[in-house]
């Protein structure tokens, strides 16, 4: 079984891999440098989802977003809540699997049971209690408790429906076969390039180019190098230090976009002096976020305040924000017990000097060089930061084995399209975020009011509540806005920008003009 599975993810493999070395050696064959690692093509995983989902286009969630991040249909066709407890779904009438076979009730519910059972944030997300096929076309999704954002969670990537023939009859996971504009072609196990075709049948009209080629280039400037040389036509988030460079290159094409995704650090709790709130202000008043967002994201992102981007309606406006003053961090930390005692510049305390470690990954390019600012803006006021460059899984091995202080990240905010997905995600006890370890137990009170609440306006009032309590308590200490710097060939057209997408969305409208 295990030699067929093998011979299934590469079948074609010499090619993707071929053109995926060599850019796009055929009309309409788009190579993509990917920033992740694609370990996986098992929609259950992390990084399979995204980027079967957001990327490859080989599966389809039942509900999309509008650039405004309000709702809209894909696979299912409309919702509605029955009671506190129950939403109906009905179906689209005219979508078939990769294998020909028609997508209907049975095949939504066997997806959206997968993703609960194999994915703890599906799983939270959904709160499923049971799943019934009405008809056909109709499914009722019966929760646990009320659940307000059901809608938005069948966005989220994990719950996008595949045919249950993606998994063979002892339910071990083959290949996926979804509904999308593009099907699998192949996956290289060793060297994790994923090729995928197009779906000529596909329900949503023309697809125009012939092949997507992803391959994983997890450093940045390999990926600008890899464009220059041809050997991508597509790829995100090279160093923004080299953007306007590469702008200016002939035949090349910069595009900076600004997204729901937050540059943070979250506060291990349980190492001291973290868990004292005056230090965690102090290290919040000592970085000078106007400067990194000038200097070190070179403008590829804003100063932050709270988690959410200033025009999204559910933005807590009235946040006040940590505005640099290195003064006021240091006689916070002198209100803590915190002094230079010893005249060296680190500030002490019983005899013991104040260093933290600042935890960073280096797939994103604005994480490595503002690590490095924020070390020495708070090494200006007394805390001595060594910044640890590591892989994001031996970052995860850190956080769980809890030897950690700070960790600086970039996380999405709206892949979900409401603030309940992050709040709740970062902030509630137990959170599949919540790195820092943080509960107060009137912010778990206020987020499950808020998701059994039917009013709109009584929810967005607990929400701007919560969003207020953890500015003031800082678990996680916001840094800068996100933005995304999408860079390509000149004949890549049709890109159309999704504010939702994990990193980044290709569509079906794409081709190549050479």
């Amino acid at each position: 079984m295990m030699l067929c599975k093998s011979l299934l993810l590469i079948i074609f493999s010499l090619f993707a891999a071929g053109s995926a070395a060599g850019g796009s050696d055929f009309d309409n064959v788009l190579a993509v440098g990917e920033l992740w690692d694609i370990p996986s093509i098992d929609t259950s995983n992390d990084d399979g989802h995204v980027a079967l989902n957001d990327k490859a286009l080989v599966t389809e969630t039942l509900v999309g977003t509008n650039p405004d991040l309000s709702l809209k249909p894909v696979l299912a066709l409309s919702w509605s809540r029955i009671d506190d407890l129950t939403w109906e779904v009905a179906l689209r009438d005219d979508v078939f699997f990769h294998d020909g076979s028609k997508m209907t009730a049975d095949e939504v519910k066997f997806s959206l049971e997968r993703a609960a059972e194999l994915d703890s944030k599906a799983a939270s997300l959904l709160m499923l209690k049971s799943i019934e096929a009405v008809d056909p076309l109709t499914i009722r999704i019966h929760t646990i408790e009320p659940n307000a954002i059901l809608p938005a969670a069948l966005h989220y990537p994990s719950t996008a429906i595949i045919s249950p023939s993606s998994l063979d009859d002892k339910g071990e996971f083959i290949s996926p076969i979804g509904t999308g504009a593009f099907m699998v072609e192949s996956f290289d196990p060793r060297t994790h390039v994923l090729a995928v075709a197009r779906n000529d049948k596909w329900w949503g009209g023309e697809v125009k180019l012939e092949k997507i080629i992803l391959r994983p280039i997890t450093d940045p400037n390999t990926r600008a190098l890899a464009l220059e040389n041809g050997e991508v036509d597509f790829t995100v988030d090279v160093p923004y230090s080299e953007t306007d460079r590469i702008d200016s290159i002939e035949g090349l094409d910069v595009e900076k976009y600004s997204i729901p995704r937050i540059y943070l650090m979250a506060i291990n709790l349980k190492h001291a002096p973290l868990d004292d709130i005056l230090v965690r202000k102090a290290i919040s008043y000592g970085i000078d976020r106007s400067s990194i967002a000038r200097y070190v994201l070179f403008g590829v992102g804003k100063p932050a305040v709270g988690p959410f981007m200033p025009d999204f309606y559910w933005t807590n406006k009235s946040l006040e924000e940590y505005k640099y003053d290195a003064q006021k961090a240091r006689d916070l930390l002198a209100d803590a017990g915190w002094t230079d005692s010893d005249g060296d510049g680190i500030v002490d305390k019983d005899g013991g000097s104040l260093v933290l470690s600042l935890l960073i990954y280096p797939n994103r390019p604005g994480l490595p060089p503002m690590a490095e600012a924020i070390a020495g803006q708070l090494n200006e006021i007394g805390i001595k930061t060594d910044v640890e460059v590591l892989e994001s899984g031996a970052i995860s091995d850190r956080r769980k084995s809890g030897d950690w202080d700070l960790s600086l990240a970039a996380m999405s905010t709206a892949m979900v399209a409401d603030p309940s997905y992050y709040l709740s995600f970062s902030y509630q006890t137990g959170g599949a975020f919540n790195h820092a370890g943080y509960s107060n137990p009137r912010v778990d009170g206020l987020l499950e009011e808020a998701s059994e609440s039917q009013d709109p306006e009584e929810r967005l009032s607990m929400l701007n509540e919560v969003q207020s309590i953890v500015h003031d308590e800082l678990p996680i200490i916001n840094v800068a806005y996100y933005g995304v710097a999408v860079a390509k060939k000149d004949y890549v057209k049709g890109y159309q920008f999704d504010p939702t997408a994990h990193d980044y969305k290709l569509n079906p409208e794409m081709y190549l003009e050479k």
